[in-house]
This record gives structure tokens, C-alpha cells and sequence, in this order.
């Protein structure tokens, strides 16, 4: 029988390529009936992502030519939108060249103007999302909020917290993202999110035990029962490559843990865009040496001003030059500051045993499925919420702070201080909070929910019945 093609298309972007390709090996390693082919957009004038096909027979990565220059804006949004936009002819084309009986696009939750081009082939678009099923919630919910009434629901924003069917804890307005908040993002937020309602059904990197709320409220609520989501996570990449040029060895790293007492180890990492000012970098500086705990910083360069470049390691001399006097000395027993980390690895190991990190939903996922707690600082983009649903939905994350924000365009919004930092620290690794016991609860649902019989194992199923039944 003749393989059923399913077409990947992923948003440019590490994060997002990784995730969806961990994704589509999940999918053809289920069933053996589907084929897919991955079509990979990059920035232009970006360093080329590299993906390889592995060794699957039923795994194609094809890169897709570089288009002309898109412009870059502060909206993250906005450019990748601008940029997919310009690869519909060429996603065409080689869709045309495909083979075998075409089932269904993928697409990536930013790339949903390529359901146009699912359309145009007849077939059904399913959109995959990186962040949780609470923040996919979210935004369909403002997303009506605005349709019905955009100065009405600018209102609602001036009140401390509001009430989302998605969250069972009223959400403080603080913890929105930025899109739904700024004036200026509005018209970008309503065609994205309209993008994502074109789509047939939601693929969320999330799992119901994690998210039982949240899931539940799609079912109960009538706009959006007959909306399907389909919970498959957590899909993660638990393979660390080893990073070109890093300033530290992979393998340093983990001999340096393997000397540390059990659980012992804070790890500071802020993703592969977060970055600090240099004031910023000495309050933290600063808490952890008052905190005396061991810990592996993760501290990276920030890009040029204003713009949304990826961050870079920082040389040992302007390491040096951006903290405290003395602070690599006095601090050389206890811990290390590193670039680039080889994140699985250090999750996994069981020396660390606290996670001060930026929220990302990747990193959220890995941390629980090592059973490690976190210790909430977010940036932008989902970060906000998800802090906040660790700490207060989920109980499985301590506040160093849920409101921070740092944004292309202004920076961050205030300094937080060495001594809130040192109490997060301190906080989340407690070896015998109850932050800690359901974060190992919640690590051995992570584990389960994939095998034969747990929640994401039955939604794959339920997803391939679908791509299976439109053909």
C-alpha cells in the first residue's frame, strides 16, 4: 500500500523545529501507514538550522530556497508571519512533487496562513501548538472577547485579575502576554489567533494530567467543544547535541555535576533568546552568592539593542568585565557560570535539584519529566502565564517573579532584586516542600502518559483515526 503523506511546516526557530520534528518521528513510529515530509523555512541571512532526516525511511526534511529579505519588526509575530507568507509558492511546488497520497498539513502554530494552501490541495490542516492547552484557552478566549467588543474588552485590562474559563484561579492581568495587552499588537494578535480557529483540529504539546482543567474547560464550553484539541505531549528532544564553540564542554559540565551532593545544584537558564542588562546580571549575581547555594548560570549575551537576534556566549573577558569584582573567584568552589548548556543533561542529573528558569514551555516540559521544581523569572512571549500556572494552577513552581517582562522594544520593565532572587533560590531547593513532591508526582505522568493506555497515547491515536478517515 502506498504511504499517506503528511506535511510538516514548522516556524522558523529553533525551538519550534526541534519540537516538531520530535513530533513527526511520534507520529510515523505510531503507524507505520504515515509518511512525512518536513518543509523547513529559515530566517534569511540566518545560519542554517540543520535537520536531518535520521534515519527513518519515512522522515523527509526539505529545505525550503531562501526568499527575499522580510523586514524585521519588534512583533516577533508580525515577521514570521511576513516571512511564511512569502513561501507559499514554494511550499506549493513542492508539495506537487510529492509522491504519494497526500493526508493532511501540519502546520506550526505561527504558520497558519499555510492552510491556504492545505485548502488548495483539499486536504485537512491541523495546526501544531508549542505552548500548553491553558494558553491556547487563553487566546481563543480574548480572541472572541475582541471580536464581540475591542473597547469592552480593553476595559477588562485595567482590573487587577480576570476570570478564564481555561484557568480555575481568577489570572492576574499582569501575567497576560504582551500580545493580548498592547494596543499596537491587537490587529496582529486578531488575525494569528483567527488563523489558528481556519485550522481543523490542535495538536498541543501538553498532557490532560498535567492540564485536566484546562482541557476539561474546551469540552464544557459550547464555542469550543466543537473545536477539537488533541493532547499529545510532552514532546521533547531528550538527545543533547553538543554546541560548536561553546565556551564550556558538555562533558565539564556533567563531571562537575557528578561531584555535587544529591539535589543539591541550582541551575539558572533563561532559553535561547533570554539575556540580561548588566545591572540585571549583578542582582543575580549577588543572590547567589548570599544564598550559598551550588549552582551551573547559563549566562548569555544579549543581541544588539532593539533587535530580535539570537544571544551568543560571553567571552571570559567581558564575563569578567559584566559581574561583580571577585565574584568567579569566590564562587569557583561552589559553582560554575557557563554559555550555551546542554539543558536534558542537566535536568537529568541528580545532582540539580532547583530550576530558576525563564518558563519557556520546552523548558517547563523538560523540567517536570526530570521532577525537577522550577523557580519562575519569565521574559515574554507565553513565559507570564505559564509562570504563573506553575506557581498557582499547578502548585509545582515557586515565585521568584510571574510579571517581568523584557520586550524587544523598551527592555525590561524593572530590576528585580538580589534579595527576591536569593529567596527563590533558596525556596526551590527545599528537598522536602510539597512544590517538590508534586513535581515528582506530576514527572511519573509525564513518563506514563505516552505509553499504551495513558491520555497522549489515546488523543495519537484519536489524531491518526482522523488524518486516516479524511483521506
Amino acid at each position: 500500500m502506498k504511504k499517506l503523506e503528511v506535511v510538516f511546516i514548522p516556524s522558523p526557530g529553533v525551538g519550534h523545529l526541534v519540537s516538531t520534528l520530535e513530533f513527526a518521528k511520534l507520529l510515523i513510529n505510531r503507524d507505520n501507514r504515515l509518511r512525512v515530509t518536513v518543509l523547513v523555512i529559515k530566517f534569511p541571512n540566518s545560519p542554517a538550522e540543520t535537520l536531518s532526516s535520521s534515519d527513518s525511511e519515512n522522515l523527509h526534511v526539505i529545505n525550503l530556497p531562501e526568499t527575499t529579505h522580510v523586514p524585521s519588526t519588534s512583533n516577533v509575530g508580525s515577521s514570521v508571519a511576513a516571512l511564511v507568507e512569502t513561501q507559499k509558492a514554494n511550499v506549493k511546488e513542492a508539495v506537487s512533487n510529492i509522491t504519494g497520497k497526500l493526508a493532511a498539513f501540519v502546520v506550526d502554530m505561527f504558520c497558519t496562513t499555510m492552510i491556504d494552501v492545505a485548502n488548495d490541495f483539499g486536504v485537512p490542516s491541523l495546526v501544531y501548538f508549542t505552548s500548553g492547552v491553558a494558553f491556547l484557552g487563553l487566546m481563543l478566549h480574548f480572541h472572541t472577547l475582541f471580536e464581540d467588543n475591542i473597547e469592552a474588552t480593553r476595559l477588562l485590562f485595567q482590573q487587577d485579575e480576570l476570570d478564564i474559563p481555561c484557568f480555575a484561579n481568577p489570572v492576574p492581568t499582569n501575567t497576560l502576554p504582551t500580545v493580548v495587552l498592547r494596543k499596537e499588537w491587537e490587529s496582529s494578535f486578531i488575525n494569528y489567533v483567527r488563523g489558528l480557529k481556519k485550522a481543523s483540529g490542535v495538536i498541543v504539546n501538553s498532557f490532560q494530567e498535567l492540564e485536566s482543567h484546562a482541557v476539561h474547560s474546551f469540552l464544557e464550553d459550547p464555542g469550543l467543544r466543537s473545536f477539537p484539541i488533541y493532547p499529545v505531549g510532552p514532546v521533547l528532544n531528550l538527545e543533547t547535541k553538543p554546541e560548536p564553540n561553546g565556551i564550556v564542554d558538555s562533558d565539564d559540565i556533567v563531571n562537575w555535576l557528578d561531584d555535587q551532593p544529591l539535589s543539591s545544584v541550582v541551575y539558572l537558564c533563561f532559553g535561547s533568546k533570554g539575556s540580561f542588562d548588566e545591572d540585571q546580571i549583578r542582582e543575580i549575581a549577588y543572590a547567589i552568592e548570599k544564598s550559598e547555594a551550588r549552582f551551573l548560570w547559563s549566562l548569555r549575551k544579549p543581541p544588539p539593542k532593539g533587535t530580535m537576534g539570537e544571544t551568543s556566549d560571553y567571552s571570559l573577558s567581558d564575563l569578567v568585565a559584566v559581574l561583580p569584582e571577585g565574584f568567579l573567584d569566590r564562587t569557583a568552589r561552589t559553582g560554575r557560570v557557563i554559555g550555551w548548556a546542554p539543558q536534558v543533561q542537566v535536568l537529568a542529573h541528580p545532582a540539580t535539584g532547583g530550576f530558576v528558569s525563564h518558563c519557556g514551555w520546552n523548558s517547563t516540559l523538560e523540567s517536570i519529566y526530570y521532577g525537577v521544581p522550577i523557580a519562575t523569572w519569565p521574559l515574554f512571549a507565553d513565559q507570564q502565564t505559564n509562570a504563573f500556572q506553575l506557581v498557582s494552577e499547578l502548585k509545582m513552581g515557586v515565585e521568584i517573579a510571574v510579571d517581568y517582562r523584557m520586550e524587544y522594544d523598551v527592555g525590561r520593565d524593572y530590576l528585580l532584586a538580589s534579595d527576591k532572587i536569593e529567596k527563590g533560590i533558596r525556596s526551590v531547593l527545599e528537598t522536602d516542600g510539597e512544590v517538590r513532591k508534586k513535581v515528582k508526582e506530576m514527572s511519573e505522568h509525564c513518563r506514563k502518559t505516552l505509553l499504551e493506555g495513558g491520555s497522549s497515547y489515546t488523543c495519537l491515536g484519536s489524531l491518526i483515526d482522523y488524518i486516516m478517515n479524511h483521506v
